[in-house]
């Protein structure tokens, strides 16, 4: 089960962070998320060591915690998604598919005339996607 979300800008400023849960974890989530983003950007300058290429936008685990896993994911635009879950045997595939729908999603937000790139993404549109394809996240990946 996806428990948080999040769209974080090429300048590490976040953009869009939606948790799935209690009130009480959201601020251990946004903490995990804030954590997530010195990984990406160690595969993202080191990537012999990670062994990704340089074309693949799907960074795949960052890090498991102890309850969550921790995905990632880094567009074109050098803007990161970032995906938490508390499953600890997901498929790579189910979560690419995640994040290639979350893609779509995020894409069609940003591309609102009245949208100001670089700020926080206030779409309400968009925050009903997510919550759409998380519930969506779940129901596939126990099939």
């Amino acid at each position: 089960m996806i428990v948080c979300v999040a769209v974080v800008g090429h300048q590490n400023n976040p953009l869009y962070i939606q948790s799935f849960t209690e009130a009480d974890d959201a601020l251990k989530l946004h903490h995990i998320v804030h954590c997530s983003l010195d990984v990406i950007d160690e595969r993202v300058n080191n990537p012999k060591k990670s062994g990704s290429t340089l074309n693949e936008t799907f960074l795949g685990l960052l890090y498991p915690t102890e309850n969550y896993k921790v995905y990632g994911y880094l567009t074109n635009t050098k803007v990161k998604f970032i995906v938490v879950t508390t499953d600890l045997d997901v498929r790579d595939a189910d979560v690419r598919n995640f994040f290639r729908k979350f893609h779509v999603a995020y894409v069609d937000a940003v591309s609102n005339p009245f949208h100001v790139p670089g700020k926080k993404i206030t779409s309400r549109t968009f925050a009903e996607r997510v919550s759409t394809i998380v519930k969506s996240f779940g129901l596939s990946s126990a099939g």
